[in-house]
């Protein structure tokens, strides 16, 4: 995937003014609270998505 993925909000005010920052991908700013913030993909859990079966649970 070659497209930036881009926050909806500032994870640190709520508000919807963000732009890409200068440091590079994944690197955002934010106008309303003058902060800067990078979000990054850490990898896939290797638990996965099993789920354990519960006595009772009917499904």
């Amino acid at each position: 995937m070659s497209e930036r993925a881009a926050p909806f909000y500032c994870p640190y005010c709520g508000d919807e003014d963000l732009r890409p920052h200068e440091t590079g991908h994944g690197a955002w700013e934010c106008a309303s609270c003058n902060r800067a913030f990078q979000l990054k993909l850490l990898g896939l859990l290797t638990r996965g998505l099993t789920r354990k079966h519960v006595e009772g649970d009917g499904i």
